[in-house]
């Protein structure tokens, strides 16, 4: 199993949602309002006067069939929408109920 974080803009929630039903991923983790900057490029996302936009972010648990095609559609979001700055990452899980 895989563990994926993803972080968006929230200007892209409904779209990022549409991805995770496509995907047939139901259970995740969301946090709403999430702060951040690009790594080399972008506005940031601060929530401010000055930086208005803000980030969003999902953490769920796919099994290790589900990653491409997740990532693969991320990639294609993260291509038509340049400038919001999404980021996706996964990891190994081991245990868990």
């Amino acid at each position: 199993m895989k563990a994926v974080f993803l972080s968006y803009n929230q200007a892209l929630t409904d779209r990022v949602q549409a991805i995770l039903d496509e995907q047939g991923i139901r259970g995740f983790t969301k946090w709403a309002l999430t702060q951040g900057r690009g790594s080399f490029d972008g506005e940031p996302h601060y929530g401010t006067h000055a930086w208005p936009s803000m980030n969003a972010s999902i953490l769920a648990i796919v099994e290790d069939s589900q990653l491409e095609p997740l990532m693969d559609a991320f990639r294609a979001l993260d291509a038509a929408t340049k400038m919001q700055g999404s980021r996706a990452f996964y990891w190994t899980i081991e245990g868990g109920f």
